[in-house]
């Protein structure tokens, strides 16, 4: 799953880490857990959103208007004074159009998995849901994607593409299915952040990511 890995181990994801650890106050460390895990899960979320031609428009609409990726362009101010209202109002209507009924579930899980309580969860999602949002707006144009198809082939390649894509979105799917207990999200990390090669867990890969 490159596209993510790149993302959050780029200049831009560091940065994000950061601003949303000052923002919650939480360290750095755990901070990237949550995002690492949550990535995929709101990724997977909004593929699946996009799977219905309503949706996929809809979805297009926003990246090619609000969400055209002006948001990375200055995430030093984003942070600098603490997020301002109007993006965490945003993010929270991002979460509840893509989560719907099981935004709930979702913060429980990545409590759980995190140790963060569920209402700082929240505030991390809704802070990264605008910015995942812009990312995609900005890969859009990068590449030149005008339809609902281009868009769903840009969220899988973002997802590992091929198998990986359609396993990750599957454990989505799965999850948001169901009333489970989150251990999806192992899975969904796991896959995320290149399986078998993170030998110390989650928390170890992403403390090199980040230079802990």
């Amino acid at each position: 799953m490159s596209g993510l890995l790149d993302l959050i181990n780029s200049p831009m994801g560091k940065q994000l880490v950061s601003g949303v650890a000052g923002q919650t106050g939480q360290p750095e460390g755990k901070t990237a857990d949550v995002l690492s895990m949550a990535m995929p899960l709101l990724m997977g979320a909004m593929k699946k959103n996009a799977s219905t031609p309503g949706g996929a428009q809809g979805l297009m609409d926003a990246l090619s208007s609000k969400h055209d990726g002006g948001i990375l362009d200055d995430l030093g101010g984003l942070f600098g004074g603490g997020v301002d209202q109007n993006v965490m109002d945003d993010g929270a209507g991002i979460l509840g159009h893509i989560l719907g009924s099981k935004q709930p579930q979702v913060e429980n899980a990545l409590s759980r998995k995190s140790g963060i309580d569920a209402g700082t969860v929240s505030q991390i999602l809704k802070i990264a849901a605008p910015i995942i949002l812009g990312y995609l707006g900005k890969q859009t144009r990068q590449q030149n994607v005008s339809s609902p198809e281009g868009l769903n082939g840009l969220l899988g390649g973002l997802m590992g593409g091929g198998k990986t894509a359609a396993k990750q979105q599957s454990l989505v799917e799965a999850f948001l299915d169901s009333d489970g207990d989150g251990s999806v999200i192992d899975d969904l990390a796991g896959l995320a952040l290149g399986g078998g090669q993170n030998k110390g867990g989650l928390g170890g890969m992403l403390g090199g990511l980040f230079g802990k």
